[in-house]
C-alpha cells in the first residue's frame, strides 16, 4: 500500500459486514451473552501473507476505533427482526483489538481471536476483507475497479447469451462478496453496476451496501452457529437440532434459511424433521455437488408431504454466473432457487489470483468445535479425537 492508502482504514463502518453476522450476534446477545469462543484464521492458498502482518495489525487497530453511526442504527431499526435491546447494545459496541493475536513468527501468518462469542463473531468479515485488500494492493497496485467492471461486463454478456432461450424471471442473484473482495472500491463498483444493469440482481449480504444503495440485505446463519452449539448442547448428537430450534426461538417469522453442511447434508436431513422442515422456508448450499444436494433437498421435502415449490434453495459455494445458470436450468420449476456469488464477482480482475482465506470457530467454552461439511478439506479442527466424536454422534463413522 502507498502512504495515502496506509493511513486510510480499509473498513470505515462496522456495518461493512455480512448480514448473518449481526443476525447471529443478536441471537447470541439474547441467548449466550457470556459464552467464550476462539476463532482462528487459515489461509488455504499457497501464499505467504507474513510480509503484510504489520499493515494488517495497523488496520485492526483502526477497525477497533469504529462504532455504529446513529444513521446506521436507525436503518437497522427499520428491519422488523432487530430488537430494541440489541440495537441499544450496538450503539455502544466496539471491537477490542486486544482480543486479536497476530503472529508472523511461523511459516504462515497466524491470527487467533479470543473472547466472548458476542465480540468474536464480528471480527471475521472485516478482518478477512482487510487481509485481502492489503495483499491485493501490494501484489496488484495497477489494477483498478474499472478492470473488474470490464470482466463483469463480459461475464454478464455471456450469461445472457447462454440464457437467451430461458425465462429468467425467477432467477435471483445476490452479492456475497465482502470477505474476499479485491478491495472495497471494487466491491462497491461491482454492486453499483449490477444494480444498474442486471434485473436479476436482488440484493447483497453486505449491510453497508444495503443501507447506502437501498438494496435488500440477505443472510441468516453461518457454520459457527452450529459449531458453537456442539459445546452448548447436553449431547453432541442433539447440537444440530438445538441450533435450529434456538434460531427459530430468536427469529420465529424471519431469516428462515438453514445452512446444511456443518456436518453434512445427510446428517442434517436426519435432524431436519417435519416440524423444522415446515418452519424453515429453505436451505443453503455451501459445499459438495450442488445438483445432488438439491435433489436430496427436494426428495426430503416430498418424503414429508411438503410441496418443494413452497420452499427455497440458496446456492453459495464457489459460484460463477455460468455455474448459477446451469443450476437454475436444472431446478427451475421444481423449487425456488437463488444464488449468492462472492469472490467471482468482487475479486475477478485480469491476471489477479484470488486468495482463499477463512476464519472459523475452533473452540466454544474452552472445548473444541468443528465442521465436517460435504467437501473434504474444509475443516480446521486439529483435534482428531473430537472429530471422531463428531462422526460417531452423527453416524458418520461408516459413511
Amino acid at each position: 500500500m502507498n502512504n495515502n492508502q496506509h493511513n486510510i482504514g480499509v473498513i470505515n463502518s462496522l456495518l461493512d459486514t455480512d448480514a448473518y453476522k449481526l443476525h447471529m450476534q443478536q441471537a447470541i446477545f439474547h441467548q449466550y451473552p457470556d459464552v467464550e469462543a476462539v476463532a482462528e484464521f487459515h489461509c488455504r492458498s499457497d501464499e505467504d501473507l507474513r510480509p503484510y502482518s504489520q499493515e494488517i495489525k495497523d488496520q485492526i487497530a483502526k477497525l477497533a476505533t469504529l462504532s455504529f453511526a446513529e444513521g446506521e442504527i436507525n436503518y437497522l431499526s427499520t428491519l422488523t427482526f432487530f430488537s430494541a435491546d440489541y440495537l441499544k447494545y450496538l450503539r455502544n459496541f466496539q471491537l477490542n483489538a486486544d482480543d486479536v493475536y497476530v503472529d508472523d513468527s511461523g511459516e504462515q501468518l497466524s491470527i487467533t481471536i479470543r473472547g466472548k462469542w458476542l465480540d468474536v463473531i464480528l471480527w471475521e468479515v472485516p478482518l478477512l476483507a482487510i487481509i485481502c485488500e492489503v495483499r491485493c494492493a501490494h501484489l496488484y497496485p495497477n489494477s483498478t475497479p474499472e478492470d473488474a467492471i470490464k470482466q463483469l461486463q463480459e461475464k454478464i454478456a455471456r450469461f445472457y447469451h447462454n440464457a437467451q432461450d430461458i425465462d429468467l424471471s425467477e432467477f435471483s442473484l445476490v452479492d456475497f462478496g465482502t470477505r474476499r473482495r479485491f478491495s472495497k472500491a471494487v466491491h462497491h463498483k461491482v454492486v453499483d453496476y449490477l444494480k444498474e444493469n442486471m434485473p436479476e440482481f436482488k440484493g447483497t449480504s453486505n449491510y453497508y451496501l444495503a443501507y447506502t444503495r437501498n438494496l435488500t440485505p440477505v443472510g441468516t446463519q453461518a457454520h459457527e452457529w452450529f459449531q458453537g452449539h456442539q459445546q452448548l448442547a447436553g449431547e453432541l448428537a442433539d447440537s444440530q437440532q438445538l441450533a435450529l430450534n434456538r434460531w427459530l426461538q430468536e427469529y420465529p417469522n424471519d431469516l428462515g434459511i438453514a445452512l446444511t453442511d456443518c456436518i453434512n447434508m445427510d446428517a442434517f436431513l436426519r435432524d431436519f424433521d417435519k416440524r423444522l422442515s415446515e418452519r424453515f422456508i429453505g436451505l443453503r448450499h455451501d459445499s459438495g455437488d450442488p445438483i445432488s444436494w438439491g435433489e436430496k433437498a427436494i426428495a426430503h421435502y416430498k418424503s414429508l408431504g411438503i410441496d418443494p415449490k413452497t420452499k427455497s434453495l440458496v446456492f453459495s459455494d464457489s459460484l460463477t454466473l455460468d455455474k448459477a445458470l446451469n443450476i437454475f436450468k436444472h431446478f427451475n420449476h421444481q423449487i425456488n432457487v437463488s444464488f449468492g456469488i462472492g469472490t467471482q464477482l468482487t475479486c475477478d480482475l485480469p491476471n489477479v489470483k484470488t486468495l482463499n482465506v477463512v476464519l472459523k470457530l475452533t473452540e466454544c467454552e474452552g472445548r473444541p468445535v468443528a465442521k465436517i461439511s460435504d467437501e473434504p478439506g474444509k475443516s480446521i479442527c486439529r483435534d482428531e479425537d473430537y472429530l471422531d466424536q463428531l462422526r460417531t454422534a452423527f453416524n458418520l463413522a461408516n459413511e
